[in-house]
């Protein structure tokens, strides 16, 4: 019995000691099937350190006003239904986006699954 212990912490010795394989592959190589992008250029050094991600929130001229925006495109949003669009309509002019809750427009969790979807213009 006293053998299989030992053989037990020779193996998981080994494993701790041995290298980690890496799940992706070196700046530059691409795998098959992958979409890697070509290095960069430019004279910028390039470190160890991981590249920030580009931002996946919405740009601002994607961003629906929901002061101007039409019914159809405010029941497109998620959770975002005919009834709702109309209440949204009804109750403009909004100085801030958030008043959708302030003002009982929508329900908080409406209002959490499109606030990064939406603005709310002021009129010059």
């Amino acid at each position: 019995m006293r053998l299989s212990h030992i053989g037990a912490l020779i193996a998981l010795s080994s494993l701790l000691a041995s290298p980690v394989l890496a799940q992706t592959a070196a700046p530059g190589i691409s795998s098959p099937g992958s979409t890697a992008r070509p290095p960069m250029t430019g004279s910028a050094p390039q470190t160890g350190a991981a590249r920030p991600m580009p931002s996946t929130t919405a740009s601002t001229s994607a961003l629906i006003d929901i002061n101007t925006a039409p019914k159809d495109q405010l029941d497109k949003l998620p959770q975002i239904g005919s009834a709702r669009a109309d209440a949204i309509i009804k109750g403009r002019p909004y100085k801030a986006k958030n008043e959708l809750v302030d003002k009982k427009i929508i329900p908080q969790n409406a209002y959490d699954a499109i606030k990064d979807r939406i603005i709310a213009h002021q009129k010059s």
